[in-house]
């Protein structure tokens, strides 16, 4: 037998094959639960190709892969940024280790990344995601070669463009299911027909008091009859509008109805599916880097390290945490707030009592000794997204011990100041930042506006206007796709307006509220 061969599992030198099996070995004793995970090890430049691809040896080609493989090298070249990880949603996980990074480093990014696994695995926001996207990804940058090969690279890269622009206008809460969506249809189609038969709409189908024929008319009367006959056809006429309801996933509803040709409808359908198995990763930021970081702590400072690593791990592990003057590092607001639920059920400050005591001196000796903190953030990583997270558990006392603060932009001092540092100011405006990805939250309402096939979408306005710039190109974007006026419904400040493009310009009416 050969002990002295160089590369074991999955292309690792030996010493970190080991290194491996050793981390893996302490993370599912800690309880965590991941897919079989491959490490591979990349020089700067390979990791910085594969980031380029967010994170996947193989995409479709486009112009904006080399765009950000180019910002990446400089970065790094220039000593930005150094990119120490990359891992997959898929099963099994992929890995990337950076090649030259010390033997500590690459402890930790291994203790940082079969926590990304279990949280991937078992977060209920990825449970829609293809676990086989790495061999989707590769599909996918086949069938753009194809149509680029057919169509000409220019004109498909076009079109690419144009849905990349909009490939944030899903519904990242209502991931897609073909056969709901095409049950729905179905009976949106049956409902209506059945609200223009008479057959079917009988005075039989109107719910009525049992009555002798000769008191039918009195128990019964034929005016109620046929007020409730109209109520129910006119119910049935609205659920077979065009859409139905209003469609969040705008992708979804101009792949389905847009006047497109069959490559067009099938680079749409790429760029929807990607958009669809990023958004959870995007949902669930602050959460999973918080998990991964929480884990890694443990990992390392309680079984991975030997006397002499101590230092260089907290030193490049307080890198991680650093705060910013005025950027969110989710790392450390993640990784408190799980330490913070941790404490909390551990010492049974939740709860009726707990919430009504306000003797501020018994809130700090509070400890009832339940030690159901573990159990409490295994729970809490399967179920929640970085909204609930935030909405449920950050609490006055975490906003005070983190002396957190909300701040704006005072165009008088030409800086950023603190606003606030009231509990409510501080949560709402983490809550807004993060509600809908940060995105406005837009849906088309009428596919068939004024009858003459106008696609009219409503803009859901919380405090924040859309930007001129964007709403003006996007819409030009969309009435590339849709081949017809498109419009929105918004508000500039205190005003409703329809903002209007008709191919040549954008116009902007006022609305009556």
């Amino acid at each position: 037998m050969r002990q002295n061969r160089r590369f074991w599992g999955g292309g690792l030198p030996r010493y970190l094959w080991e290194i491996q099996q050793e981390i893996e070995g302490y993370a599912r004793a800690f309880g965590l639960d991941f897919f079989n995970t491959y490490f591979e090890i990349l020089t700067y430049d390979q990791m910085n190709e594969i980031a380029a691809y967010g994170g996947f040896p193989n995409r479709y080609p486009h112009w904006r892969h080399g765009m950000e493989y180019d910002r990446l090298k400089k970065s790094s070249t220039y000593g930005l940024s150094k990119i120490y990880e990359l891992v997959i949603n898929n099963d099994p996980c992929t890995a990337y280790l950076l090649e030259g990074n010390s033997t500590v480093d690459q402890k930790l990014v291994m203790a940082h990344v079969f926590a990304h696994c279990d949280f991937f695995k078992n977060n209920l926001w990825f449970a829609h995601t293809n676990r086989h996207m790495i061999d989707e990804m590769a599909n996918h940058g086949g069938r753009i070669r194809d149509y680029m090969d057919r169509y000409g690279v220019d004109k498909v890269e076009e079109f690419i463009d144009l849905c990349l622009s909009i490939d944030n206008l899903i519904d990242i809460h209502n991931p897609p299911s073909p056969a709901v969506d095409a049950a729905a249809r179905s009976h949106a189609a049956e409902t209506a027909q059945a609200a223009e038969s008479d057959e079917l709409l009988g005075p039989g189908d109107v719910p009525r008091l049992r009555a002798k024929p000769y008191m039918e008319s009195y128990i019964n009367p034929p005016e109620f009859l046929a007020e409730q006959r109209q109520k129910i056809a006119d119910e049935a006429r609205k659920e077979a509008s065009f859409p139905a309801r209003p469609a969040r996933d705008v992708v979804g509803f101009l792949m389905e109805h847009a006047p497109l040709k069959p490559w067009q409808r099938g680079v749409m359908e790429i760029v929807r599916e990607e958009a669809y198995y990023f958004a959870p990763q995007a949902q669930t930021k602050i959460m999973n880097e918080g998990w991964a970081t929480y884990w890694h702590s443990r990992i390392m400072t309680e079984k991975a390290l030997d006397a002499s690593e101590i230092v260089d791990y907290a030193d490049h592990a307080s890198m991680v945490t650093a705060t910013h003057g005025v950027q969110l590092n989710p790392y450390k607001l993640g990784v408190e707030l799980l330490r913070h639920i941790k404490e909390r059920w551990d010492k049974g400050r939740h709860g009726k009592e707990w919430e009504e005591c306000d003797d501020m001196a018994a809130r700090d000796a509070w400890d009832r000794r339940n030690g159901e903190g573990s159990r409490k953030l295994f729970e809490v990583r399967l179920a929640h997204n970085d909204v609930t997270f935030i909405d449920e558990f950050l609490t006055i006392d975490f906003v005070r011990d983190q002396k957190l603060y909300a701040f704006g932009y005072n165009p008088h001092h030409r800086q950023y100041e603190i606003e606030s540092r009231q509990f409510s100011d501080v949560k709402q405006k983490l809550l807004a930042q993060i509600s809908n990805l940060g995105h406005p939250s837009i849906a088309v309402i009428d596919a068939n506006a004024g009858n003459r096939g106008e696609l009219l979408l409503n803009h859901d306005h919380h405090g924040v206007d859309l930007d001129p710039g964007y709403t003006s190109a996007v819409l030009a974007n969309l009435h590339a796709i849709w081949k017809r006026p498109v419009a929105i419904r918004t508000r500039a400040g205190e005003k409703a307006i329809l903002a209007q493009f008709d191919g040549t310009e954008l116009k902007e009416v006022p609305l009556d509220e």
